[in-house]
């Protein structure tokens, strides 16, 4: 009898066991951790740190405001340009004069947990965007970026810095000033002096990134390399001009991805249909890698190592894309291509209070003129830009307000003819029979520039070479890193240096100030400071969007080409391809965070490459 109920409940037993074995694979599948999301890809311009405050670069600008949010963002896929909320909660309430700005912060906002708060959440409010506003003004930080703020002229904050500069004392940030001012926990106000209708754009602008004064104050100096914000990413790894790892910030609000491309863009439409609904950011992690070469990041795109290649080098845009459309063996493998015309110049400068190409006496002017005369942009184009590039007129962009597509001027003409006889005409020429050009006064005539080591780099210098070898100009290079460059640059110690210059806001002013007098060490790294062209400046920014501001841009453009302290190369034309498991991806002009917005497939990623993100 033992022995027969063994045997009867061992089979029952194996009999619950089988039955139990699909349940368990079912749940043991349920349990199955989802892969980790990682958003891959190098960019080809070093980091120079994580301050919105002290940054200005464009790649500086991209990792910062994915972890420093601002008052107002663009949306991300939205066609034209749209503005909207960011950290507000609606849009702000903008007098009839443009001169008061009212902003109410969503509360509940959280910065990232950092030792600065003393183990405890801090919240995001009013008193952290005065704060913020602040910072460009304060001398210690030496803001490229006052330029932005300063012509509006915020009721007392100008006065301020200028106290600050004055005594050589702390700027005063406790100090009252009637244009920023806290209404309440989660309201502020900025007042102005002079009602600049674009002034709201700003508020949309990395400059804006809202950092909490605890985290400044603990840092200190130290400050570019400690970001502590509110986004949805926070720094996890950092090594130098080398690699970042930024991941999700856990203490991020509950965002849901809601973005409207528009109706005539059918991938977009199908993407953002799958991705709608879900909470952001859509990745778990985003690896950045620097690498300047144009060969090993074009290589690392091909072997998959990278989900997406910004910019796609113009060295392999005939392989790439030839005849502008996405080559057939890429099309195949499912590679995405997004080409775009870039609120972009490329352009060189004189310093203008440099000895030999500064200056506004007619033979300085006149050696800029010979000199841009001298520059063979056609030969540029198709060389070393591939074709993916038009002709400067001017200094305005693309896909902004004041650009003027039918706008023609000497800018971008090719004629070494008359480049001779201007240098001829106003005493450079061969006075030691060396068969070189000479300064009027008999010294030699020698142009120094400024540039990297990179390959495109190396291709533009030496069509800077033989242009000037040409006109029997002598030219030498120094190289040095592109953040050095810059830094050398804003503190005037450059003859002449070549740099691409994005407008952050669908408007011209960004680029026309460039040429303004009081933006030098900013913006304006010719230090160009013509009266003239100062008060058109001034009036074009106060005047509404319409044919008389129109008009007043082409004249201040017009300026900038008579006296030539900037050289206009290009306006780019820039193409993005992305892996096929790279989902909701696009180029938003304006709009430098989009880590947030964009999704991987993982299956698909696993399928192509035989690896789990």
């Amino acid at each position: 009898m033992n022995a027969v109920t063994f045997e009867t409940l061992r089979h029952r037993l194996v009999c619950v066991l089988l039955a139990c074995l699909p349940l368990a694979a079912a749940q043991a599948q349920q349990s199955k951790p989802e892969p980790r999301k990682v958003l891959r890809y190098a960019i080809r311009v070093a980091e120079t740190g994580f301050d919105p405050a002290q940054v200005s670069d464009l790649y500086s600008r991209i990792v910062t405001s994915g972890m420093f949010e601002t008052p107002l963002q663009f949306a991300y896929l939205a066609r034209p340009t749209q503005l909207r909320p960011g950290t507000t909660a609606a849009m702000p309430e903008i007098s009839a004069d443009f001169k008061t700005l009212t902003f109410r912060l969503k509360p509940g906002i959280l910065f990232v947990d950092d030792e600065a708060f003393g183990g405890k959440k801090r919240e995001l409010i009013a008193a952290d965007y005065i704060y913020t506003i602040k910072r460009h003004f304060d001398p210690r930080w030496k803001s490229p970026n006052l330029y932005q703020l300063e012509p509006v002229g915020i009721l007392g904050l100008n006065e301020l810095r200028a106290e600050a500069l004055k005594t050589k004392k702390p700027f005063d940030y406790d100090h009252p000033i009637e244009g920023l001012k806290a209404l309440d926990r989660y309201t502020f106000q900025v007042r102005t002096r002079i009602g600049n209708p674009r002034f709201v754009y700003q508020f949309a602008d990395p400059l804006m990134g809202a950092v909490a004064r605890e985290v400044v104050e603990h840092y200190g100096d130290k400050i570019m390399q400690h970001p502590v914000g509110t986004g949805p990413w926070r720094l996890a790894e950092w090594r130098r001009s080398s690699r970042m790892v930024f991941e999700k910030n856990p203490n991020y609000r509950e965002v849901f991805y809601d973005e409207q491309p528009p109706a005539d863009d059918a991938r977009l439409q199908a993407q953002a249909a799958k991705l709608k609904g879900r909470r952001i950011p859509l990745v778990d992690r985003v690896e950045i890698s620097v690498i300047e070469q144009n060969q090993p990041r074009w290589l690392s795109f091909l072997g998959g190592e990278a989900d997406f290649v910004d910019e796609v080098p113009p060295d392999f845009a005939s392989v790439a894309m030839p005849h502008n459309q996405l080559a057939p063996n890429l099309a195949k493998q499912g590679v995405q291509m997004i080409r775009y015309a870039r609120a972009d110049s490329w352009m060189s400068y004189f310093a203008m209070e440099h000895p030999v190409v500064g200056g506004y006496t007619p033979d300085k002017v006149a050696l800029r003129r010979a000199i841009s005369l001298g520059v063979d942009l056609d030969r540029e184009i198709t060389l070393v830009r591939r074709g993916q590039g038009v002709p400067g007129q001017g200094v305005i962009g693309p896909n902004t307000f004041g650009y003027e597509p039918g706008f023609k001027s000497e800018m971008s003409e090719f004629n070494r003819a008359k480049a001779r006889a201007l240098l001829d005409m106003h005493g450079y020429v061969d006075k030691n029979g060396d068969g070189w050009r000479d300064l009027p006064d008999g010294s030699p005539l020698e142009l120094e520039y400024a540039t990297q080591s990179d390959s495109q780099s190396r291709a533009l210098i030496e069509q800077w070479q033989k242009n000037m070898d040409a006109l029997n100009i002598r030219i030498k290079f120094t190289i040095a890193q592109w953040p050095e460059n810059n830094k050398a640059s804003r503190a005037g110690k450059l003859m002449m240096w070549g740099f691409g210059w994005s407008a952050s806001t669908p408007d011209g002013d960004d680029f026309l100030g460039l040429g303004y007098g009081p933006n030098a060490a900013q913006s304006n790294h010719a230090r160009f400071n013509l009266k003239a062209f100062n008060e058109i400046y001034q009036r074009q920014q106060q005047l509404p969007d319409g044919p008389e501001r129109q008009a007043a841009m082409r004249e201040a453009q017009r300026l900038l080409v008579a006296y030539m302290p900037y050289k206009v190369h290009v306006h780019r034309i820039f193409t993005d391809m992305a892996q096929p498991w790279l989902v909701g991806y696009n180029r938003n002009l304006f709009r430098r965070d989009f880590w947030q917005f964009v999704d991987i497939d993982t299956e698909l990623l696993a399928k192509k490459t035989g690896k789990g993100s």
